[in-house]
């Protein structure tokens, strides 16, 4: 089986140092979306938060001697579907950001665990229910 994805668009930041995780990053950025897709745009609005789901494209191609991994802040290696790394047998990423703004197809988002360049391959709402994990923002 073949699957094949194609960016919708790019991640756009001016931050040198990404943190490891959006629940404790308050680094700004952009996601620019490509043209065709600016209508899907319609209802997104400031103050609502986003799931940005990317592809890990700076990461090296995934080998079974990284199904377990020592995450920098732990002191054991741990299987990679336990962590967060971007090496992955899929390199698919996901973060949950704050819109700040929303302007000709740029959203303008707070909380960026994302480099620079980086493929946006989908934007899904971040629903919160009374079955969701506990709130992490706001």
């Amino acid at each position: 089986m073949c699957i094949k994805m194609r960016p919708i668009g790019v991640v756009r930041t001016d931050a040198v140092k990404i943190p490891r995780h959006w629940s404790i990053s308050n680094v700004e950025g952009h996601i620019v979306i490509d043209e065709k897709y600016i209508e899907g745009l319609k209802d997104i609005r400031s103050e609502q938060f986003i799931i940005i789901i990317f592809h890990f494209h700076k990461s090296q191609e995934f080998t079974s001697e990284f199904l377990t991994q020592k995450p920098p802040n732990r002191k054991k290696q741990m299987g990679v579907f336990s962590i967060c790394s971007p090496i992955r047998p899929n390199p698919i990423g996901m973060s949950v950001l704050e819109v700040l703004n929303v302007k000709r197809g740029i959203i303008q988002v707070k909380g960026l665990d994302i480099l620079d360049g980086t493929p946006v391959l989908d934007i899904k709402p971040y629903i919160k229910s009374k079955y969701s994990c506990p709130s992490f923002k706001k």
